[in-house]
């Protein structure tokens, strides 16, 4: 097969077709368990798996028509980029605490936030990319921020309850269109005396789409220090992205559990920056930084896991 553009092909049609199942899925589900507090765990468990398969089998593909270095930049970029989604999960849930958002409306906020994503990414990435192939100097810009961004994380509180009427987000929406912050029923839009009012949903679903693109600086500049390859970057990141939703909501009740997350994304991100930083001079192969990034998490979910078991409360 050899051609990229019949790859492109085989990617919309394998992301096409599971997301209209998925979000039919869950459209379903909303109006079968509308009186259940959560999502079944279930079908959370069920969708995470499907995702998951969904990007080994297209790993595979990737690996029987582009070769064993595009399959290890694909694994490595997806591997990356889920493992610093999971941070973003913390921030979701906050989002939703803080709105009071009940858990059976989040699954719409985070369907049409996954959409706006894609939407968003696809570009930065590509301007990412082309920025790296003409400036080369740009991989110095980027490796500092990623290592500025690691010790940001080191120094930061935990994070608190967001302060909405504060935020940034909340308060570029109030100047296009009033803000009604009484969760009444699972709409974006209330009208009320012929003025129509954001809802806490789509209050939640600016904040998202907003920490979503700072989250993204951070995220698509580790990918690029994998390989500048704009379709390997693309479809490794919605790959990665898809899985969010279900995700969450399999991960929503034991997220505190996940004590050495944070500092893993730490060693994570300084370790990438300082692979973009010594480029010029040492090559780190594709499959030693896999194997770097997967061993960070994998010892930082381990010893999470060690401390809950000894520390159940």
């Amino acid at each position: 097969m050899n051609d990229v553009y019949i790859l492109w092909t085989v990617f919309t049609i394998f992301v096409g077709i599971s997301l209209a199942i998925d979000l039919g899925v869950f459209s379903k589900l909303r109006k079968k368990d509308a009186h259940k507090e959560v999502p079944p765990f279930k079908t959370a468990l069920r969708w995470t798996i499907v995702w998951i398969s969904l990007a080994g089998i297209f790993s595979g593909i990737i690996y029987f028509d582009m070769g064993e270095q595009k399959f290890a930049e694909f694994i490595t970029g997806y591997a990356l980029e889920k493992s610093l989604s999971v941070d973003n999960m913390f921030v979701f849930l906050l989002i939703f605490t803080s709105l009071n958002i009940p858990h059976k409306f989040q699954h719409r906020v985070l369907s049409m936030g996954i959409l706006g994503a894609i939407a968003m990414r696809v570009p930065l990435i590509l301007v990412g990319a082309h920025l790296l192939e003409e400036f080369h100097w740009m991989i110095y810009l980027f490796g500092g921020f990623l290592i500025f961004t690691a010790l940001r994380m080191l120094v930061q509180r935990k994070e608190k309850k967001i302060e909405v009427e504060k935020n940034i987000a909340v308060r570029a929406l109030r100047k296009i269109m009033p803000v009604e912050l009484n969760m009444q029923e699972p709409k974006f839009f209330v009208i009320k005396e012929g003025i129509k009012y954001a809802t806490p949903l789509l209050v939640a679903l600016v904040i998202i789409e907003f920490t979503d693109l700072l989250f993204a600086l951070d995220s698509i500049p580790a990918i690029l220090a994998i390989t500048t390859d704009p379709f390997i970057v693309i479809t490794s990141n919605i790959f990665a992205i898809l899985g969010l939703r279900s995700l969450y909501f399999l991960l929503a009740g034991v997220m505190e559990k996940f004590y050495y997350l944070k500092p893993g994304l730490i060693a994570i991100l300084m370790f990438i920056g300082i692979k973009m930083l010594v480029s010029e001079f040492v090559k780190i192969p594709t499959l030693v930084s896999l194997s770097i990034v997967m061993g960070i998490l994998g010892l930082a979910l381990l010893f999470s896991f060690i401390r809950a078991k000894k520390h159940p409360e």
